[in-house]
């Protein structure tokens, strides 16, 4: 018996009559209604998202902007949402009433556009009041599940639309402002230049000033001497204006008596120049007579001398030469002098006279004085006034020069002091002349770094930074649909379940051919061939309604059908034999295995998100690498891993026969459970 006959045979008891045709014909149609109808309902569902009613809010009162505009951003994004169509949009007065039509599922979820919405837009142009906008987003999972995500989607939208929006003219002002910035830098700069020159003006006159408050420290230093100097003469001055007024003030009383004391004097002293004028008068005639009395006595002592000498000579003792020479000599030393009484009342005479001449001036000073001794007393009296006056004064002055030497040093102090300030000043006015040239040279350069944007670059950046991060995609692949996106999944998917519905009705080996002498493969193929004809038609009216009723439009489309027919041969062989190896059981473990590679085979999330132990399963089971594959031809991307794909379904569809041969070979023996098997189904 060959492998076609075994193969023709079950077909034709399969479609022995009407009822059969039908039954072939439905199970053809299971991956079609599976598949093509899952994906028909779910083509385009966000193409329909119009037809939702969403609650719109807006409760925005606006805000004027730092040029003077008014921004009124609330109605803007609600005339922007209304406009696009995504949802049916329903304006709703208040916030509460929105939110109970999502309670009660009038409308499927509620965006809210608060009354400071707009200000607190613009409100980063005030950095003491920033505060970020909100939308507000009412939803409920009771409504649906992903059209909470799909919201999520809208949002983030919207929020990455008005804040782009926004930032641009955020950043607008922040790039005008660096502008203004580069502006008065290099006025600073300029400024600080200028108060360079002047502080090094300043630092020439601190030379100036110090150079002055070393003289003054110097001519402060020595007033201050000099005051201390003064200070100790006025207070002698002080000292002796005392004794003075003191003297004075006893001078005065002793005047008062003087006139008449003066006039008594005078008096006396008439009196006296008078009795020594009677005096000399006695005095100078006794000296004459004394006088003459001597001068008698030298005469006669002469004669007796002359007649000695003449008797010498009429003796013949001596010559009359000799005797004149003796008496000439005799002349010459025995002049008649005045007796010792003579000359002592001629000099006592002279003393009267002049005791006389005395008494005359005495008396006539004594009278003057007494004439004189009231303007003198008159005098005295003021002067022992102006002498108290001199005292008080003189006591003024040293008290004041007490306070002036105070000062004086207190100015020496302060003009030391000064002098050490002058000295700082002097250092550090040339520290800031340089410091001051040092800031008009950075502040130069620091302007020269500030940006200073023209209005066009300003645009230019503006845009940037309210938009920093530009995302290019550059799909190598890319689903039209969401529909086509699912569509490699639910074809498979399909497919696996068309097959397992085969088994429902077709026997993976038939009871003639396992009692035939045809060997185990022939038995096994023959009974494979069968679900690979309905499986190889289940794949190809799916394809073709796939394609051309929803408009897959695959990038290969020819290709993608061999895929297929190639996934619809490995999985018939893999369900016939594993129901042909284990009989009514094997049912059972198809269905795990569906459920295994459901969740494995990546289909919808990627199959890395799983749990580890599903990536083995992943690995090791075919429906992975069919919808791997089937995404590849279906997006038009690469086709490497095609025939890696292929071959490995090749390699499944051996499997599957193997298991088939190895079921044939041990149902050749029948055994009680063949003849009543524990369970069927």
């Amino acid at each position: 018996m060959t492998v076609l006959r075994l193969a023709r045979s079950e077909l034709k008891r399969m479609t022995g009559g009407l009822l059969p045709k039908l039954t072939i014909l439905a199970l053809t149609l299971v991956p079609l209604l599976y598949g093509a109808v899952y994906l028909y309902a779910n083509w385009d569902p966000y193409g329909k998202l119009n037809q939702i009613d969403a609650a719109l809010v807006v409760e925005d009162s606006g805000a004027g902007t730092a040029d003077g505009s008014r921004l009124e951003a609330g109605r803007k994004v609600a005339d922007s949402l209304v406009e696009g169509h995504v949802f049916n949009w329903q304006t709703v007065s208040s916030a509460e009433a929105a939110d109970e039509g999502v309670s009660n599922g009038t409308y499927a979820f509620a965006l809210k556009i608060p009354r400071d919405f707009s200000a607190n837009l613009v409100s980063p142009g005030s950095f003491d009041a920033a505060n970020q906008a909100m939308l507000n987003v009412t939803t409920n999972d009771a409504n649906n599940y992903l059209l909470s995500t799909i919201v999520d989607k809208l949002t983030t939208a919207v929020h990455a639309s008005v804040a782009k929006e926004v930032g641009e003219g955020t950043a607008n002002q922040l790039l005008t402002g660096f502008g203004t910035i580069h502006t008065q830098m290099l006025k600073a700069s300029d400024g600080a230049r200028e108060l360079a020159g002047g502080v090094s003006s300043l630092h020439d006159g601190t030379v100036t000033l110090h150079q002055g408050t070393t003289s003054l420290r110097n001519g402060a230093a020595e007033l201050a001497a000099g005051q201390h100097k003064l200070l100790d003469g006025a207070n002698a001055l002080n000292s002796g204006a005392g004794q003075l007024s003191s003297g004075l003030g006893q001078l005065k009383d002793k005047t008062a008596t003087l006139p008449q004391d003066s006039r008594q004097l005078a008096d006396g002293a008439a009196q006296v120049a008078a009795g020594n004028a009677a005096l000399n008068a006695k005095f100078q005639g006794l000296a004459g007579q004394m006088a003459a009395a001597d001068q008698a006595a030298a005469q006669a002592q002469r004669a007796k001398v002359a007649e000695s000498t003449a008797r010498m000579v009429a003796s013949g003792l001596m010559l009359q030469p000799q005797a004149d020479a003796l008496m000439a000599d005799y002349d010459a030393h025995n002049t008649p002098a005045p007796s010792g009484a003579a000359a002592a009342l001629k000099g006592a005479a002279g003393q009267i006279q002049q005791l006389a001449d005395g008494s005359a001036a005495v008396s006539a000073g004594a009278s003057r004085l007494a004439g004189a001794t009231p303007a003198l007393t008159d005098a005295v009296g003021k002067a022992s006034a102006g002498a108290e006056q001199l005292s008080s004064g003189s006591a003024a002055l040293a008290n004041g020069e007490q306070n002036a030497a105070a000062g004086a040093d207190k100015l020496s102090d302060g003009a030391a002091q000064l002098h050490d300030g002058a000295a700082q000043l002097d250092s550090g006015s040339a520290k800031a002349a340089d410091g001051a040239g040092t800031l008009a040279d950075e502040l130069a350069k620091g302007a020269g770094k500030v940006p200073n944007p023209g209005d066009a670059q300003k645009d230019s950046l503006a845009k940037v930074m309210a938009d920093p991060v530009a995302v290019s995609n550059v799909s190598q692949a890319k689903a039209g649909s969401y529909g086509a996106g699912l569509a490699p999944f639910f074809l498979t998917l399909a497919l696996w379940i068309g097959v397992f519905m085969l088994i429902q009705a077709m026997r993976p080996v038939t009871q003639r051919a396992l009692a035939s002498n045809a060997p185990a493969w022939k038995i096994a193929v023959g009974g494979w061939l069968p679900f690979l004809a309905v499986a190889a038609a289940q794949a190809s009216l799916l394809t073709l309604v796939v394609d051309v009723g929803l408009g897959l439009d695959p990038a290969h489309p020819v290709l993608m059908w061999v895929l297929m027919l190639a996934a619809a041969m490995a999985f018939s062989a893999i369900i016939q034999g594993v129901v042909a190896l284990l009989g009514s059981p094997g049912k059972l473990v198809v269905l795990i295995l569906l459920v295994l590679q459901l969740v494995s085979s990546g289909g919808t999330f990627p199959w890395q998100t799983t749990p580890e132990p599903l990536h083995v399963v992943h690995q090791l089971l075919p429906m992975g690498y069919v919808v791997s594959g089937m995404r590849h031809l279906i997006y038009g991307a690469e086709l490497a891993s095609i025939l890696p794909t292929m071959l490995g379904l090749v390699g499944y569809t051996l499997l599957g026969l193997a298991m088939s041969a190895v079921a044939v070979r041990k149902h050749k023996f029948w055994t009680l459970k063949t003849l009543k098997p524990e369970i069927a189904l």
